[in-house]
């Protein structure tokens, strides 16, 4: 069995997070601007929550020993509301009047639902007994002062926000966010809304790449399209420098053809290259390196290529600048196949595919039939990439593989 005489993914995944510090940075943020961002210290509660015994439920706090022999009549002494407790004390044969998320009032040790009770004219039979602690929160039941719930690395989606403006965090302390500047290169690529020369395209990978980018956590910078040409390619690497990108992200002119003149320019520029050329299909091309601090990542042209390997690569790198202590996981779930595949070659495959339920509780995903890295139409159709190991033996319909969700 022939070997790949290029870098296994795995591998080239290692050396792009290698380059990644645990953080660039640390900046405090308000709450509300906090979404997506990665938490870049330990963060501990303010308070304690529920800070006093709250009601569970709409009903009548009570003393349980006072309703132990129902049904009785107890008489209403007051309210409790949320905002607005009831000040005074509970003592024997009294009830107060309680709504969902009020302080309990001292004295009482449970609360009677209301619809287990019967009220009129200051009064309220409790028609059922009830032990002590029923529908009562007690103080602290999620969390205390000073306990550590949110940690750092952790990114922060809707219930992280909830949980911090719970410990009453108005600000918080996240990782700067990593700048990544996209370079498309190439004469033939035009910006889209153009009219594109009878020898021209429109250039769409950055679009994708930038969304991409983006979803991850990183500001992005565009530096348009450079022709080929060294001047254009060098103004735009020393423009990204200027902007202070931490990642260069090229696009296109990554292989050996007369026109491919982007690693030569990189080059020029001080780039220290980590690698050229994977063990994959799509995305070979791929060129990892560096300018200083400036990581590069150079993607193919072709759009299937780009993104594939903006998924595998580049979107690892920025969660890693950001601290994200998971970003080299396996993106990869079980699923099985919705048709027969040949044995694989010596490069890893990631095969667009749909994805449907399966009767087992995992899903089938069926590889499209025309899988050339040029088509965009058939990447938009796809929910996953089928992810095949070099070598792989013929699979067939129904058997197990390994999927990334797009």
């Amino acid at each position: 069995m022939a070997s790949s005489p290029f870098l296994p993914v795995a591998a080239a995944l290692a050396k792009v997070l290698e380059s990644a510090p645990s953080i660039l940075g640390v900046e405090t943020i308000p709450l509300a601007d906090c979404a997506g961002r990665t938490l870049a210290r330990d963060l501990a509660a303010r308070r304690t929550q529920p800070p006093f015994p709250a009601s569970a439920m709409d009903g009548y706090a009570v003393r349980s020993a006072d309703i132990r022999n129902a049904p009785v009549t107890l008489d209403t002494i007051g309210t409790s509301a949320a905002g607005h407790g009831f000040s005074g004390s509970l003592g024997a044969g009294q009830a107060v009047r309680i709504f969902t998320g009020a302080p309990v009032p001292a004295g009482a040790d449970a609360v009677i639902i209301q619809e287990d009770t019967e009220a009129s004219d200051g009064k309220v039979k409790c028609l059922q007994a009830e032990p002590v602690g029923r529908h009562i929160r007690k103080a602290g039941l999620d969390f205390a002062e000073g306990d550590i719930l949110l940690t750092k690395g952790r990114r922060l989606g809707p219930c992280e926000l909830a949980l911090a403006a719970a410990m009453n965090h108005g600000t918080l302390p996240v990782a700067r966010k990593p700048r990544v500047a996209l370079l498309a290169t190439g004469d033939e690529l035009v910006v889209p809304g153009q009219n594109p020369g009878a020898d021209q395209i429109v250039a769409s990978n950055t679009y994708a790449v930038w969304a991409y980018a983006a979803a991850a956590g990183a500001d992005v910078i565009d530096l348009g399209i450079a022709g080929d040409n060294f001047a254009a390619l060098e103004e735009r690497i020393q423009r990204a420098r200027a902007e202070q990108a931490d990642i260069l992200v090229t696009l296109g002119g990554a292989s050996v053809g007369d026109h491919d003149l982007v690693q030569s320019a990189l080059a020029r520029e001080g780039m220290e290259l980590g690698f050229w050329k994977i063990a994959m299909r799509p995305g070979k091309p791929l060129m990892h390196g560096r300018i200083g601090d400036m990581r590069i990542l150079g993607l193919p042209g072709n759009p299937v290529s780009a993104i594939v390997c903006g998924v595998l690569f580049l979107t690892p790198l920025i969660r890693a600048l950001c601290g994200d202590a998971n970003a080299g996981g396996d993106p990869s779930e079980a699923a099985v196949l919705g048709a027969d595949l040949a044995a694989n070659d010596s490069r890893q495959d990631y095969l667009r595919a749909s994805l449907a339920p399966g009767g087992e509780g995992l899903p089938v995903a069926t590889p499209f039939g025309r899988q050339d890295s040029s088509l965009l139409r058939v990447l938009a159709q796809s929910e996953c990439l089928v992810v095949r190991a070099p070598h792989a033996a013929p699979a067939g319909k129904g058997d197990a593989c390994r999927i990334i969700r797009l």
